[in-house]
């Protein structure tokens, strides 16, 4: 008898130190899961169904409460009113990602009967291109791309479709395919600001200064939104500051400081480079 109560103990230990819930997911990361959140003061822990509408983004389904038994059963405790919809933000809260074993004690489907209202038109350009912009947006590129390059082999021209991809590319650190897609789209509407923008900062991180500086030149002539000059601008002289180059520096200088003098912090930075350029 002392034997089997101290394997029933050691059992229940077991059973409490397993680690059924693991904080470590981002809302941007928890697109169509069950999700809970950390346990409150009166240990209960919230949870819902997390998923993505075409307008308001990141959108969490609140189902009610669960609390975890001795033995480790989710207990919940749904609320009494309809299900209520909470727009997320996509900053740091951790959730954690609810085990599938677990959905039948918190009386939950793997996939909500509901969502199937969200899902009506997954392979339309609009929505695959939509979805890429979300998620670049929240600077989840190797996500947005998947969705990106879906849009692309349906239609390549796609209003706002090259950007976005370039956009991708440079934050995955593929700039040569980012400067062949911007290169195409500059033909058709060479006077896009942001398309221009993505080119230089494509060219300025693969080393091609000399292709950066003329990209810039054009940019400046020709784009009448010269939101970002400034920024344009400034990356080159930074990178001709750190390669030391001295011509370049002082060539781009009078164009850097006109076009960042309404930015302070640029200001003093490109006032820091060339004090030390200057020693």
């Amino acid at each position: 008898m002392k034997y089997l109560l101290i394997a029933t103990m050691f059992l229940s230990a077991l059973v409490q130190g397993q680690p059924v819930l693991t904080f470590d997911k981002r809302f941007v990361e928890s697109e169509d899961r069950w999700v809970a959140f950390q346990k409150g003061k009166d240990s209960t822990y919230m949870y819902g169904f997390i998923y993505i509408d075409a307008q308001a983004g990141l959108t969490l389904n609140y189902e009610g409460t669960f609390t975890i038994s001795g033995t480790g059963t989710f207990i919940p405790h749904k609320q009494d009113s309809a299900n209520f919809k909470v727009r997320l933000q996509p900053n740091q809260v951790r959730v954690a990602f609810i085990p599938e074993e677990k959905f039948r004690e918190l009386q939950v489907s793997p996939v909500p009967e509901w969502l199937k209202y969200y899902k009506t038109d997954t392979a339309s350009i609009e929505r695959l291109y939509r979805w890429g912009y979300m998620y670049n947006g929240w600077n989840e590129c190797v996500k947005a791309l998947s969705y990106l390059e879906k849009a692309q082999t349906i239609n390549p021209a796609h209003k706002g479709l090259t950007v976005e991809l370039a956009f991708s590319y440079n934050c995955l650190q593929q700039y040569g395919k980012a400067i062949s897609v911007l290169q195409d789209a500059l033909k058709a509407d060479p006077a896009d600001a942001y398309s221009n923008k993505e080119l230089i900062y494509a060219q300025i991180k693969s080393g091609r200064l000399n292709d950066a500086a003329e990209s810039c030149k054009k940019a400046i002539a020709r784009c009448p939104d010269k939101s970002y000059n400034g920024e344009n601008c400034y990356n080159l002289l930074h990178s001709y500051y750190e390669k030391k180059d001295k011509a370049n520096f002082y060539l781009w200088l009078p164009e850097t400081k006109k076009w960042t003098a309404s930015n302070a912090e640029l200001t003093r930075s490109v006032k820091i480079m060339e004090d030390e350029l200057a020693k």
